[in-house]
């Protein structure tokens, strides 16, 4: 990690962005991973240690970021839950389940003498699914999709024999059990084998039968297909008759529903990895498939005080099992261009099945990353599953061989433009800009993606066609194409109705929304939130602009830094946004670019709205000792109701929490006429507002 660059690290995430996105959707709106579980917490435990490397550098759409996927169209209805499901965050090795338990002892602020119970339990390989109960009777079953909108398969689950549509007298009058409807592996093969004889569909494992299984929009084929079921915890519910994770989950037991047969509390990491690695011996022989053991704070009071970050309880961790290797022959080094330039080697494998995934691709990464790898077409590799990057070459068998090394290309593939490295990057990039057609379709698909304009109608294949045509050159060119109207019109596959509803989407966002549009326009380093985090200060495009030139004038004369100070001062924002700002509105082409897209559209002033509460809104800073929580549990409070959890004080602080030996800071809030309360005033502020 230390080798690498902002710019690497911006651009992998952004790869592995969209990587994990495809992974998610063919995982839980379609049923048809291409990967298996381990490759997938490769991809996200990459990102995550580049976030923890890098976290100015999160992007929007970060897997850190949601759970899950969209609800895909579907013959299943939608349902909100009332209680977001949740994801968990991964470790792989013992070091990282004991910083869990320290990160939980220092936001709770406990000593390391107070005990803090975990309970533990294996990680079975299925599809999630919120079971609720109204006056004991079932009323409703619906998947997890999105975490906050799942799919309606109440029908489906009344067939599985685990569940019980009816609880016995005395339970809570609403009550949210959570599990996992799976296919144990002998009826998956006995499933398969039937399917094979009839000629039907083959399911790739068992997490896919069950999924499948389950989302069918006739009951009765789900009434024919051996699923079970297992609570891992619970959702909404009108009580919680128990204080603790181990007691509620037998309590649920008592209801009716089947447990993990290896739920067990446990005392310290020493306990916790000796049951992971019990656990781990017996997996062969299981009846079903796992993929870890799951830890949960037991004490319900501390996960209700540990609470939540994005997408994940801070009080749960699975740990997943270890990767597996497999041997095979790099046959090629293909180059490709990105949206940015960057030249990222791809190499192309002879096929190696690996714990049930055939691999035939794997990136290279860099230049760098080859000289290291010393990797050449015809080597003898070894090829990881889970890691750093999924796939990755962990090691050069045939390094020794007498061969030319692989030469880098200096010149750009795609438009032969010359291909260079700044100072202090590895990253290759294409000088080639707005003239490189790798680059320029790109940028213009991602301009019209779902998180930035969001044009409907524009595809990858739509874009190429009209690029190629000279129709499309740049963003604003999307919004003159009323005058190619029978020009499209004569293409083939295009209709009047398919025309017009291309170009009244195209009208539609003629006012678009200027984070989007500012997002859209892919400058380096500026994600979508790091757009939302500039707007939300600045408001308007020209505004930006103005404050960005200033701040490049500022670095290249040495002038006045209020410019750049101001833009720093944004939360989120750090040097490397205003280096690409100032580098973007330095090159008379971007410019050029930017005034023609502000001439086709006009983006209203960027307001947000705020969560109705005290501090909605506001800037909050933290300072001194804080004797009744920690400064964490403080900021997430904060962060919960809407507001800003600064590090420090400046004329954009609305509220400063002082506790004991606050010092520089209070006294910097008390000059700038700040307002100020203790902890016990900060306590108040978050009573009223919950």
């Amino acid at each position: 990690m230390s080798r690498l660059t902002e710019a690497e690290a911006a651009n992998e995430l952004m790869r592995l962005a969209r990587q994990i996105a495809k992974h998610d959707r063919l995982y839980h709106a379609e049923d048809t991973p291409e990967i298996t579980d381990q490759e997938y917490d490769a991809l996200v435990r990459r990102n995550a240690e580049l976030e923890a490397a890098f976290p100015h550098l999160i992007r929007p759409d970060s897997p850190s970021q949601k759970v899950g996927h969209e609800v895909a169209a579907s013959p299943l209805s939608k349902v909100t839950h009332e209680q977001r499901m949740m994801s968990l965050d991964n470790a792989f090795n013992r070091e990282e389940v004991e910083e869990w338990t320290q990160r939980i002892r220092r936001f709770l602020s406990l000593a390391e003498t107070d005990p803090v119970a975990i309970t533990a339990e294996d990680k079975i390989d299925g599809l999630s699914c919120s079971l609720r109960y109204e006056n004991g009777k079932l009323v409703r079953a619906a998947t997890r999709g999105d975490g906050q909108v799942g799919e309606d398969v109440t029908p489906n689950a009344r067939h599985i024999a685990d569940i019980p549509q009816q609880l016995p007298d005395g339970v809570p009058e609403v009550f949210e059990v959570r599990g996992e409807v799976y296919m144990a592996k002998a009826d998956f093969a006995a499933l398969n084998a039937a399917q094979e004889k009839d000629g039907g569909k083959l399911f790739a494992n068992p997490r896919n039968a069950a999924a499948g299984s389950l989302r069918q929009k006739d009951a009765g084929v789900t009434a024919k297909r051996p699923l079970k079921f297992w609570a891992y915890g619970w959702g909404a519910a009108s009580e919680v008759p128990c204080d603790s994770q181990h007691a509620m989950m037998r309590r649920i037991e008592s209801w009716g529903f089947p447990l993990s047969p290896f739920l067990t509390v446990t005392d310290d990491v020493d306990a916790m990895i000796a049951h992971y690695e019990e656990i781990g011996r017996q997996r062969p022989d299981l009846g079903y498939d796992i993929d870890g053991v799951v830890y949960k704070v037991d004490r319900l009071d501390y996960q209700q005080r540990l609470g939540f970050v994005a997408k994940a309880p801070r009080w749960a961790l699975a740990h997943k099992f270890p990767a597996e290797r497999a041997q095979t022959t790099l046959e090629a080094i293909d180059i490709q261009v990105g949206r940015t330039g960057k030249l990222t080697p791809v190499g192309r494998l002879s096929p190696v099945l690996v714990g049930g995934v055939t691999v035939t691709n794997v990136t290279l990464h860099n230049r760098d990353e080859i000289e290291r790898l010393g990797v050449r077409p015809g080597d003898r590799i070894v090829v990881q599953r889970a890691g750093d990057v999924i796939p990755q070459v962990v090691e050069n068998l045939t390094r020794g061989e007498d061969r030319p090394a692989f030469e880098f290309p200096d010149h750009c593939p795609e438009c032969g433009s010359e291909a260079v490295a700044e100072e202090g990057e590895v990253d290759v990039r294409c000088t080639g800009g707005l003239i490189c057609p790798a680059q320029r379709t790109q940028r213009l698909e991602h301009f019209v993606s779902r998180k930035a304009l969001d044009i409907d109608g524009f595809g990858t294949k739509t874009i190429a066609q009209f690029f190629a045509l000279g129709w499309l050159e740049s963003p604003a060119d999307i919004f003159r194409l009323h005058s190619r109207r029978e020009d499209i019109l004569a293409l083939e596959g295009w209709q009047d109705k398919s025309v017009d509803n291309l170009l009244a989407a195209v009208d539609s966002k003629r006012e678009p929304d200027a984070a989007r549009l500012l997002f859209g326009l892919g400058i380096r380093h500026v994600g979508e939130v790091t757009s939302r985090d500039l707007l939300k200060h600045l408001h308007t495009l020209p505004d930006l602009r103005q404050i960005a030139e200033k701040a490049r004038a500022n670095q290249d004369q040495g002038g006045d830094e209020d410019a750049a100070a101001e833009l720093t001062s944004i939360d989120g924002i750090g040097p490397s946004v205003v280096e690409a700002l100032g580098d973007f509105f330095h090159e008379p082409h971007n410019v050029a670019v930017w005034e023609d897209l502000l001439g086709e559209v006009s983006p209203p002033r960027y307001e947000v709205e705020t969560l109705d509460s005290p501090v909605a809104g506001k800037t909050v800073v933290f300072t001194g000792k804080l004797e009744t929580m920690s400064r964490d549990e403080a900021k997430a409070q904060a962060e919960r109701l809407g507001a800003k959890a600064a590090g420090s004080v400046s004329a954009k602080t609305d509220l400063l929490v002082a506790g004991p030996g606050a010092g520089s800071k209070l006294k910097k809030a008390q000059e700038l006429g700040i307002e100020t309360t203790d902890e016990a005033g900060w306590a108040e502020i978050v009573a009223k507002a919950g």
